[in-house]
């Protein structure tokens, strides 16, 4: 199965931190699975980390490391998106969220996240 992982989800899977639930580690984990990480969470986390608003045990480098050496997959964008984008409802403010969820709409991909506003839209949540 396929998994698109929300920015919280891939930075506590790296640091090992057990705000992540025990069904997401599990789906993280099984080897079967195929996990993705968006363009957008990527970007997301360079502008929080230059912004001094993301703290975390991992630097920008060695999350790009962890990811390869994890065979997760980077999901860029595509046009695709951005008109799924367009039609999305605003109960979510967040633009990368957002993203993560047109992204997740137009691959039918379930996403990892605890990310309460992500039920409002027809995606299939996992935590």
């Amino acid at each position: 199965m396929n998994y698109i992982l929300d920015t919280h989800a891939l930075i506590w899977f790296c640091e090992g931190n057990d705000k992540l639930s025990k069904l997401a580690r599990t789906k993280i984990e099984d080897l079967n699975n195929t996990l993705f990480v968006s363009f957008a969470t990527l970007w997301e986390i360079v502008i929080k980390f230059s912004l001094g608003k993301l703290k975390a045990d991992v630097n920008f480098d060695s999350l790009l490391n962890f990811i390869s050496d994890n065979n997760i997959a980077i999901l860029n964008s595509t046009t695709n998106h951005l008109k799924e984008l367009e039609k999305l409802p605003y109960f979510h403010d967040d633009p990368f969220d957002r993203f993560i969820i047109a992204q997740a709409i137009n691959e039918k991909v379930p996403v990892i996240s605890i990310d309460s506003k992500f039920k409002f839209y027809n995606i299939d949540l996992i935590w």
